[in-house]
This record gives C-alpha cells, structure tokens and sequence, in this order.
C-alpha cells in the first residue's frame, strides 16, 4: 500500500518558480498601467479603503509626538516669559533714567541761562547729601576751597535765591538755605521798594518778614527779591512770594508768612556766585570825650 502525505502538506510549485512567477506579473501589470493608465482607479479605491488604518497606525505616533510638543512649547514659553519679564525691567530702569537724565539735561540749561542772566561769575556744583543736624537746613555741594568757592557766597538755582555758603572744605561746602531759622537774608518789595529782613523758618520750609510794622505796604502776592545792601547777592534775585499776612492792632508789628521762590528742597544742580569787591567799611563814630561837654571857659568879672 502507497504512503501519500495528506493534501494540505502539498507543497506545490517551487518557491523560486514563484518568485519569477509574481516578479513577471508585477513588471507586466506597471508596464500595461504605465502605457494604459488602467489601475488609477484601483489605486484610488485601495488608497480611501486604506486611510483609516493609516490613522490608525499612525494615531500613537502623532500623540506621543503632540505631547512631546505641548510640553516643550510649555517650557519654551515659560522661558521666554521670563526674558520678556527681565527685558521688561531693564527698559523700565532705562526709561526711569532717561527721564532723570533728560530733566538734569533740562535744569543744567535752565541754570545755563541764569548764568548769563547774573552779572557776577559763577560755578556749577551739584548738591551731595543733606546736612547731619536735623534742627538745621542745610546742605553739602561737591565743590569747595580748591575750586575757589569761600564762605559767604550766595547759591542760586534757575529761579532764585537757594541758600549762602557758610563753610568751606578742600572739595566740599556747607550751604544753609534761606529757610533755615538761623538764616537772614535783605530783601525789598518789587510793587513799591520797601526793603525789610526775611527770616528762614525751619522745618516748616517757609520764610518769615518779621520786624514789619503793621501798617507797612505789604500785600498777598508781593514778589520779594534781594535789595542788595550787603553786597552778599545781587540785586533783583527773586527770594519768595508772600502768601499770608495777619495783622493784630494788638501788637506793633504783623506777621507775614512767605513761600520761597527757588526750590530749597527739589533740584539738585546749583550756581555759587563769586563775591563782589568789599563794601568800604562803614565811617567811624567820633568817640565822646572823658569828661563830658566841654566846659564854657569862665570870663572873669570886671572890678567895680
């Protein structure tokens, strides 16, 4: 009896028989497509019928690689966030000190043409810090003995009258304001030239025309400037502008509250006016004599 393999064992046809086999209808079925076009249609059909599998397939690869994205563009933004926070600031300390600048810029010109406006030489000096003692007004410039400024000269600024130097350093100086209560300073009133004293009045940062008679021809709004008699300021420096003024029949004189004009306590940049010549020293007294009245010498009586 024959022994005969089952028939799924069948091996059939050689594999390399195969291989020629598909490789030949593989060349005809691109040569007929090529010349007739024919398998277009199948292409198409085989394509849409394909598409969903290929999402399918591709689905895990496109999530992983969305997410890699999202967290990346996270940081990313996060970091440039952070560099436009950071610019941020530098620009805003740039355009805060654009803005100092550009107002120095402006006060330096406006004393530049102070300068021309006074007719006694000057020099520019900034103010440093104020004083220590908190019971005073005063400040410390950046200029001092070795730049020629001596105690006594009169400090401006753009619009009057800010203070005098009452002590000198090498490269430093001491300047007490006009609103200092140990501070006095000549003025005259501009309406009519009546010519008085104005006293500093601390801490209040006001000034005081003390000593004025109640009657005296002084009213609200009156511009003071400096009348000139001490030879310390020039005269026509605007000092201060009255602003309050009572008047009590009680008492012999009034009291008149003024605001300084230039700004004791703003700017930074100010003017130190070099001195005029000494004024002659006032003419001295003729000094009494020991004894009094001279005596009439006594004629002598006639004999009768």
């Amino acid at each position: 009896m024959d022994y005969q393999p089952p028939p799924f064992f069948s091996r059939g046809p050689a594999p390399l028989v195969r291989l020629g086999f598909f490789v030949s209808l593989a060349v005809l079925l691109m040569v007929l497509d090529a010349r007739f076009r024919y398998a277009e249609s199948i292409r198409e059909v085989v394509a849409l019928l394909a598409y969903p599998l290929q999402r399918v397939a591709l689905a895990p690869g496109e999530l992983l690689g969305a997410t890699a994205d999202f967290f990346t563009t996270q940081v990313a933004l996060k970091q440039q966030n952070e560099q436009l926070k950071a610019k941020d600031l530098l620009a805003a300390s740039d355009l805060l000190t654009l803005e100092s600048l550009r107002a120095e810029n402006a006060q330096l010109r406006h004393l530049l043409d102070a300068r021309e406006r006074v007719p006694r030489p000057s020099t520019l000096a900034e103010i440093l810090y104020q004083g220590r003692d908190p019971f005073s007004r005063k400040v410390i410039i950046d200029k001092g003995s070795q730049q020629g400024v001596e105690p006594g000269q009169a400090v401006i600024d753009d619009v009057g009258v800010v203070g005098q130097v009452t002590r000198v350093y090498p490269f430093l100086a001491e300047v007490t304001l006009i609103t200092d209560k140990e501070q006095r300073t000549p003025v005259e009133v501009v309406r009519n030239g009546l010519r008085a004293v104005i006293y500093g009045g601390g801490d209040k940062g006001t000034l005081d025309l003390s000593y004025t008679a109640t009657n005296a021809d002084v009213q609200a709004d009156d511009l003071l400037v400096t009348s000139g008699i001490d030879a310390t300021y020039p005269p026509g420096l605007p000092v201060c502008k009255v602003t309050k003024i009572e008047r009590d029949p009680a008492y012999s004189f009034a009291k008149i509250t003024c605001i300084p004009a230039a700004g004791t306590d703003q700017n930074r940049q100010v003017l130190v006016l070099a001195r005029e010549a000494d004024l002659p020293p006032p003419p001295v007294e003729a000094e009494p004599r020991a004894g009094g009245a001279s005596k009439q010498k006594q004629r002598p009586r006639k004999r009768e």
